[in-house]
């Protein structure tokens, strides 16, 4: 079995053991991702994840995780996306999501145009702070990974709840201590902060990951 061929069954077992519905045509354009952000992560910092195991485990699990809370034709902007997780992922697995991917480094949303041109994900890259956005236009669901402390996240959205649906972030162990602090600080005095999904990263040094919702009282 060449390398090639190992990346794509793993990558279709992976989704299979999650009881997601996928074509072969979507494994290969994942697989494509895949291969197209390692690339691009020789030349600007991109991702840790460079083994096909904590690909699966990392990136593909979370954005797995949170495409069942995403109900069908949703609007979301995704905070952060760095090289493309979840926001490209989610666009190839879910094509009826309205896809639109926020980073404010520049290089960075010009490496992720390129990916996105070329595995051909129907998403739309923003240079720009997502507050920046919310500005302008609303949106049903922000995905937000590996972005900042909840804290901060809270903080930077305060002013724009009339723009967003919800907040659906991924956060690890420390969300609960994270939680105590914006309680503390006030930040949650008008929104619902819910815990939707905690599941385990099975590769070696993983830790349990969860689901938050966040949503207006």
């Amino acid at each position: 079995m060449t390398e090639s061929t190992r990346h794509l069954a793993a990558l279709s077992d992976a989704v299979a053991k999650q009881g997601f519905n996928c074509s072969e045509d979507q494994i290969e354009q994942l697989d494509d991702y895949r291969r197209q952000l390692w690339e691009w992560n020789k030349k600007i910092n991109l991702t840790r994840h460079l083994t096909i195991e904590k690909f699966i485990d990392r990136d593909l699990q979370d954005s797995l995780m949170l495409e069942r809370f995403l109900e069908p034709g949703t609007r979301v902007l995704d905070v952060g996306t760095g090289g493309g997780v979840p926001g490209m992922i989610l666009s190839i697995l879910r094509p009826d999501l309205s896809l639109s991917l926020s980073e404010s480094v520049a290089k960075r949303a010009k490496v992720v145009q390129t990916i996105a041109e070329a595995v051909g994900a129907d998403v739309r890259v923003i240079h720009g702070r997502a507050e920046n956005v919310l500005a302008e236009e609303s949106f049903d669901t922000l995905t937000i990974r590996a972005v900042a402390k909840l804290h901060k996240i809270l903080t930077w959205f305060s002013p724009h709840w009339q723009s967003i649906g919800q907040i659906l972030m991924v956060k690890g162990p420390a969300w609960v201590e994270e939680r105590l602090e914006s309680r503390e600080a006030g930040l949650l005095r008008d929104l619902e902060l819910r815990m939707l999904l905690s599941y385990s990263n099975t590769s070696p040094g993983g830790s349990e990951s969860v689901i938050l919702r966040v949503y207006p009282r």
